[in-house]
């Protein structure tokens, strides 16, 4: 079984892997299905850079999407980053975020602090502790995860998934118990990938892979993309949150 550690990764960095998929898969937005040759396009970074530490790793994997698109998800993409941050300061106060984008937005956005707010719930157990909860606006949430799936796909498989997902979910790591921990973090790839792609390029120099897992930035972010139905794709955000969509 191969399983992931992240106190094994050490001074990691991307690689640069050339791909050598089917062009035909190349002319379409992956959100849209938009001709990208008749738009107007921007490079997206997948994963949403605003996951990510700066300095950002190099190499970062960017798929070519339509102009529209992209700009399209610039408010779910901040709500996304915003809400995890307060998750990890406990708070809605910009003072208590580590990121400085994220106290920026947090203090030119009203509006969006409150939303915040209303989302983060305490109560008192029976043993008296306090504690706390989050409640995100989970279409949102799942509209990013889902982005990121998409352009992990495309980045690896030369695969564009066009189609809507019949599978996605978002959760918290430790909300799993020990077998579907296992079963989640098992990613090893029983169909070999399409020659030429990047993936299999990685399955078969071990490049960026650890436990059949793309660390993208140490203990941040890191994916899987294998072919389990049609597609499946994981994700772990700073080993808290867990995401997978899968396409039957």
């Amino acid at each position: 079984m191969s399983c992931y550690n992240a106190s094994n990764i050490v001074g990691y960095a991307l690689e640069d892997i050339e791909e050598f998929s089917d062009d035909r898969q190349k002319g379409w937005c992956v959100h849209c299905g938009a001709s990208i040759t008749a738009s107007s396009t921007n490079w997206d970074h997948v994963p949403t850079k605003g996951l990510l530490d700066r300095p950002l790793p190099p190499h970062v994997p960017q798929v070519e999407v339509c102009s529209s698109c992209n700009n399209g998800f610039s408010l779910d993409e901040e709500y996304f980053v915003t809400f995890l941050s307060c998750v990890f300061s406990g708070s809605t106060d910009p003072a208590s975020q580590i990121s400085p984008k994220v106290q920026r937005a947090l203090e030119r956005n009203p509006a969006l602090r409150a939303r915040l707010a209303a989302a983060h719930k305490t109560y008192t157990t029976v043993g008296g502790a306090a504690k706390s909860v989050w409640q995100p606006e989970l279409e949102r949430i799942r509209r990013i995860v889902l982005k990121n799936a998409r352009g992990h796909g495309f980045y690896e498989f030369g695969e564009p998934m066009l189609e809507e997902p019949d599978f996605i979910a978002v959760m918290p790591l430790q909300s799993l118990n020990d077998e579907q921990r296992i079963d989640f973090e098992n990613v090893a790839m029983d169909v070999w990938p399409e020659v030429g792609s990047r993936m299999m390029t990685r399955f078969i120099t071990g490049q960026d892979m650890q436990g059949g897992w793309v660390v993208v930035q140490d203990a941040v972010y890191r994916y899987a993309v294998f072919q389990e139905g049609t597609l499946t794709v994981r994700s772990v955000i700073r080993e808290y949150l867990a995401t997978e969509v899968r396409w039957d």
